[in-house]
This record gives C-alpha cells, sequence and structure tokens, in this order.
C-alpha cells in the first residue's frame, strides 16, 4: 500500500462533512473519519461490529479506514468478513477492488469494481462513488495518472446520474478534476456542492485548496477560515492552512518568519483535533518535510518509532531527519529499513535520492549512491537538475572529471527552458580536465591514446556556454585557448590553431579596468603562447620577446617566460621538445 499523498490526503480528507459530537452510531463513525479521527473511527466501528454483528457495512468502513491509514493486509481480510457476512455487499467488493489498485493489480481492481456494480442497486450511487475514492487513493507522490484519474470521474459522474443531491459525490468529482489541474470543472464541482450543502466545511476546504494550487493565498486562507467559521473542529481545514501558510512562507520571504510560525501552530491544532493519531502524526511528518523543520521531524519521527505496530513510513522520516541533522549511518540504517519493508509501490523518489545522498555521505558504495540518485532523477525529473548538479560537484572534487563531465551534461540534456549557464561550463570543463588527465598518461607512457572526442565536447560546450552568457568569463576563454592548444601541439609541431584563442583573451581580458589575479594569470599566458608562437613559427626573436615581456609584466613566475629569457643568452635555441609543460594545464 502507498503513503497517501498530500494531494489524496486532501481528495479524502474533503469528501466528509465533519462534526465535534461522535456516537456510537455508524453515522458517527463516518464523521469521525471525515474529521480525520481515525483511531476513535476504528474504536466506534470494531464496537458496532460487536454490537451489530451482522452490518457488512461496518466492516466496510473499518477496512476503508485501514485502507487510509497504509495497512492493506488489515483492510483486504476486513472486506472478506463482509463479503463472507453479506455475499451480495457491494461496498466491500469495491474495498478489494481498492486494496487490489495499492498492489498495482489492475486486473483484480477492474473484476471487484465490476463484480460490486453488479450487485448493487439500481438506486445506489454509493459503490460508484467509493469506486472513484480508490483511484483518487492511488495517487502515487501526489500524481494521478490520467488514466486513473479518468476512471475516478467516469465513477462519479455516475454516481452523480444516480443521485444529484449527494454533495459528499461532487466534492470528490472536483478532486478528481483537480488532480488533473482542470481548475474550472473542479471549481464548478465545488459550488455544486455548496448549493447544495451550504454549510458544508469540506466544499469550502476544496475551494481553498482550489485556491492555493492557483497561488492566491489570500483568498484560499479565506475559504479555510469560512470553513473554520461553519466547523471549529474540522481538522482538514487547519492542516490545509497551515500548507498554504507554509508554501506562502517560501514564496515570499518578507512574511516567511510569521506565516511559518502561524502554519506550524495550525497544524499543531490539526493535530490536536484528530486525537493524536499514528496517520495524523504521519501527515505531520509530511509536512515537516515540506516545511524543511528536520530537528521537529527527527523528534516527531523517534516518537512514532517507539509504537510496537510502527507503521514502516516512520523510517522514511527518520532517515530523512538524520540526513539533514548530519547523522548518516543511522540515516543509512533506517532507510535501508524502510527499502527493506516498503513494496516497490511504496518507494518514493525522493527515497531513492536521500539513499544516494546517504550513502555518499557515508561514505559507502558510490556506485550504488549514483544509482539510486539517477534513479530518483528519471522517476521525477524535477530532481533531475539538482541532483545531476550535486553528482558533478562531486565527482568534481574527487577529481573524477570524466564522470563530472557526464553529470553536468545529463542536466544540459534533460532540463530545457533554461540557460543553464554553469552546467554548459561545468560540463566542458570537466570533460577539458579528464583529456587532460589523459593526455598526461599518455605522455608518460605511450600506452593509450587520450580521447580526442572528450576535447570535441569541451569545446562544443564551452562555446555554447560562451553563446549564452553576456559576459565572458576568463576562465571559459582560457580553457578554450587550452583545448586549442591541445589540438595544435599534442600530435603535431606547433601550427597555429589555439592563437585566436589567446588573441581574444588579450582582446578581452585586457580590455578590463580593473584585473583579477586570474586575469593576470590568463593573459601571461596568451602573451606566452605568442611568444612561442613567434619564436619558433615565426622565427621572429624581437616579436618572441616582446610577448615574453609582456607575460612576465603579468605573472613574473610564468614558466614559458622564464624559460625564455633564463636561455635567451644560450649559445644554441633550445628544442621545442623542452618547453616547459602548457600553462593552462592543472
Amino acid at each position: 500500500m502507498k503513503m497517501i499523498s498530500k494531494i489524496a490526503n486532501a481528495a479524502l480528507g474533503l469528501v466528509f462533512i465533519g462534526s465535534a459530537v461522535f456516537g456510537q452510531s455508524l453515522d458517527d463513525a463516518k464523521k469521525a473519519i471525515d474529521a480525520e479521527q481515525y483511531q476513535k473511527a476504528k474504536g466506534m466501528l470494531k464496537n458496532l461490529t460487536v454490537t451489530q454483528p451482522k452490518s457488512d457495512e461496518n466492516l466496510f468502513y473499518l477496512g476503508w479506514v485501514y485502507l487510509i491509514q497504509d495497512y492493506a493486509d488489515s483492510a483486504k481480510a476486513t472486506f472478506t468478513k463482509g463479503i463472507a457476512l453479506e455475499p451480495k455487499s457491494a461496498l466491500n467488493y469495491v474495498g478489494l477492488g481498492a486494496v487490489a489498485l495499492a498492489s498495482n493489480d489492475n486486473a483484480g481492481a477492474t473484476s471487484n469494481f465490476n463484480q460490486a456494480i453488479s450487485v448493487a442497486g439500481r438506486k445506489d450511487d454509493q459503490p460508484y462513488l467509493y469506486i472513484g475514492k480508490a483511484y483518487l487513493l492511488d495517487a502515487k507522490d501526489g500524481k494521478f495518472p490520467p488514466a486513473k484519474a479518468n476512471a475516478a470521474i467516469d465513477a462519479l459522474t455516475k454516481a452523480k446520474d444516480i443521485d444529484k443531491k449527494d454533495a459528499d459525490v461532487q466534492v470528490t468529482l472536483g478532486n478528481a478534476y483537480r488532480s488533473q489541474l482542470n481548475s474550472n470543472a473542479a471549481y464548478d464541482a465545488y459550488q455544486a456542492a455548496l448549493a447544495l450543502d451550504p454549510k458544508s466545511p469540506a466544499a469550502n476546504v476544496a475551494i481553498g485548496v482550489l485556491w492555493h494550487y492557483a497561488h492566491n493565498y489570500e483568498e484560499s486562507e479565506k475559504q479555510f477560515r469560512a470553513a473554520i467559521a461553519i466547523d471549529a473542529n474540522y481538522g482538514p481545514a487547519y492542516r490545509e492552512l497551515a500548507e498554504t501558510q507554509k508554501d506562502e512562507a517560501q514564496a515570499d520571504l518578507k512574511v516567511a518568519s510569521v506565516k511559518i510560525k502561524e502554519a506550524v501552530e495550525n497544524y499543531k491544532k490539526y493535530i490536536s483535533l484528530t486525537d493524536e493519531s499514528v496517520e495524523s502524526l504521519l501527515r505531520y511528518a509530511d509536512f515537516l518535510v515540506n516545511a524543511g523543520d528536520y530537528a521537529t521531524l527527527q523528534e516527531v519521527a523517534t516518537k512514532l518509532s517507539r509504537d510496537a505496530n510502527v507503521n514502516a513510513r516512520v523510517y522514511r522520516y527518520l532517515g530523512y531527519a538524520a540526513y539533514e541533522n548530519k547523522d548518516y549511518n543511522a540515516g543509512l540504517t533506517a532507510l535501508n529499513n524502510w527499502f527493506s519493508k516498503a513494496t516497490p509501490n511504496r518507494i518514493l523518489p525522493r527515497d531513492y535520492e536521500y539513499l544516494g545522498k546517504l550513502q555518499l555521505a557515508a561514505g559507502k558504495d558510490t556506485a550504488k549512491a549514483v544509482a539510486n540518485l539517477t534513479k530518483a532523477a528519471e522517476l521525477d525529473s524535477t530532481k533531475a537538475e539538482d541532483i545531476f548538479d550535486d553528482l558533478g560537484k562531486m565527482f568534481f572534487t574527487k577529481a573524477k572529471y570524466l564522470d563530472a563531465g557526464k553529470a553536468y551534461e545529463e542536466v544540459v540534456n534533460r532540463i530545457h527552458g533554461k540557460p543553464l549557464l554553469n552546467e554548459h561550463f561545468y560540463a566542458g570543463y570537466s570533460y577539458y580536465f579528464a583529456f587532460s588527465d589523459q593526455a598526461s598518461a599518455y605522455r608518460k607512457t605511450h600506452a593509450v591514446k587520450p580521447d580526442s572526442g572528450l576535447l570535441v565536447k569541451a569545446d562544443t560546450l564551452l562555446s555554447q556556454y560562451e553563446r549564452l552568457t553576456t559576459n565572458p568569463v576568463t576562465q571559459a576563454l582560457t580553457t578554450r585557448a587550452y583545448i586549442a592548444d591541445y589540438k595544435d601541439t599534442l600530435y603535431s609541431d606547433l601550427k597555429g590553431i589555439a592563437k585566436p584563442r589567446y588573441e581574444k583573451i588579450i582582446q578581452v581580458v585586457g580590455a578590463k579596468t580593473e584585473l583579477t589575479a586570474a586575469d593576470k594569470r590568463a593573459l601571461a599566458n596568451a602573451y606566452a603562447y605568442l611568444g612561442n608562437y613567434a619564436e619558433y613559427h615565426d622565427k621572429d626573436d624581437a616579436k618572441a620577446e616582446e610577448y615574453f615581456t609582456k607575460a612576465k609584466e603579468y605573472n613574473p613566475d610564468n614558466s614559458y617566460a622564464k624559460f625564455y629569457f633564463d636561455n635567451k643568452n644560450a649559445p644554441a635555441k633550445t628544442d621545442n621538445t623542452a618547453k616547459p609543460q602548457k600553462a593552462g594545464k592543472k
């Protein structure tokens, strides 16, 4: 069974009308579910299965709570009991279908849903309603596959056709439309729900969530406060208000401190109204992850981990918190525990990301870490840029330049619509250093020639970088010059391929009013190259001395200039092969 996502939580938490008065009837148990008081609801429903042992409906709602709380096995067993009690129990067949969906058994889900419809009464809209809810419950990390959303909309439309006065159906239908970003259809459904029940806190909260998605935080908060005015104990309103304030804080630094404080207080209010059930605390943990409060997350997760029947999701939160709090070994133990206990469909892209980060930080298997981070990027393209940027930095720091170049190039190839200046530069820069290492090894052994394709890649990426930037960077200009220099001299005599590149350095960098130390070194290298060219290619000693003098002025320690002046009065010119190594080499 997968983790209930933020959107799925909203879809479930908004579909009922809450009440603060709880009794022992099924209606009161349903109201407890609406208010997300799952522990209380379970207690009521378990009691009802004893006092009303022949009610298959009680078993369905008990199983549904198990399903919401991520206990798929308990849910399946409860739905099965309901069918044993009443073979024509449509809702319990829907429950089994929902369990099948959670296990990626689409065929089993369809079979059970069809069975539910076949035994349901013609005027009973509830099986269609809960089929719709089941598809919405099957979201993965807040994402609804279009096929699932369309199936939910189809079922909910049939429910609406059967009973046009069911506000619950309209709210759930609105949630289904909202999952596909069809805001107009969602809004119409929520308004229809309010027309049927003007005192529905669920519909007001649903509209508030819609405004939240549109980043209209002011209107969003108004709707949540309207829901609270209707029912001051309606927990989901406080949760969604907290989520909205958290996002508003992240969007506007001017109000960040105030809004985050308000958000935390409202989430605490939500927790207090939901009797601090495991599910409520798990949702709180999700909130803390998104709010970036990892110290509190560790406290909440540690508290949850003490439960004898701990939900395996707790190990996810312990892993996240431990990484952010730099307790890497503890985090690795926790996330490995989560991966060992969770079924594959419950693993999120972020889980792979944190596992990879922990493996790197703890100094464990780098290959596995890279594989996990790459998988996270493949599963969630929004993570690709940050993940491959981080990998590029890590590889470059470890002098694994070929891997660094590949990581940065992944960003360039995957991310579109952004200039990606740093990524173009560092990809090219890394490939240059990868070739440089190969060239150094070749000079020593002449065993394996360096891959000249790396120079082509490096120059292409740096050329793209130059086209994208409006302010030429000295390091990019010099690296392109060194690349041309390699092409010029690695396998042949000096031909001057790099000459235009060094002349551009003198033109661009020399025009600056203030020179940094790096600028001066670049100019010295450029003049030194021109000095070598004048001496060995043009045989123009006067020009050579002029260029080397310039090089020495900018950098007295320039190896080419020192070599030239040290040997200027020697009886015979030094052979070209005795020149010092490229000034551009690291």
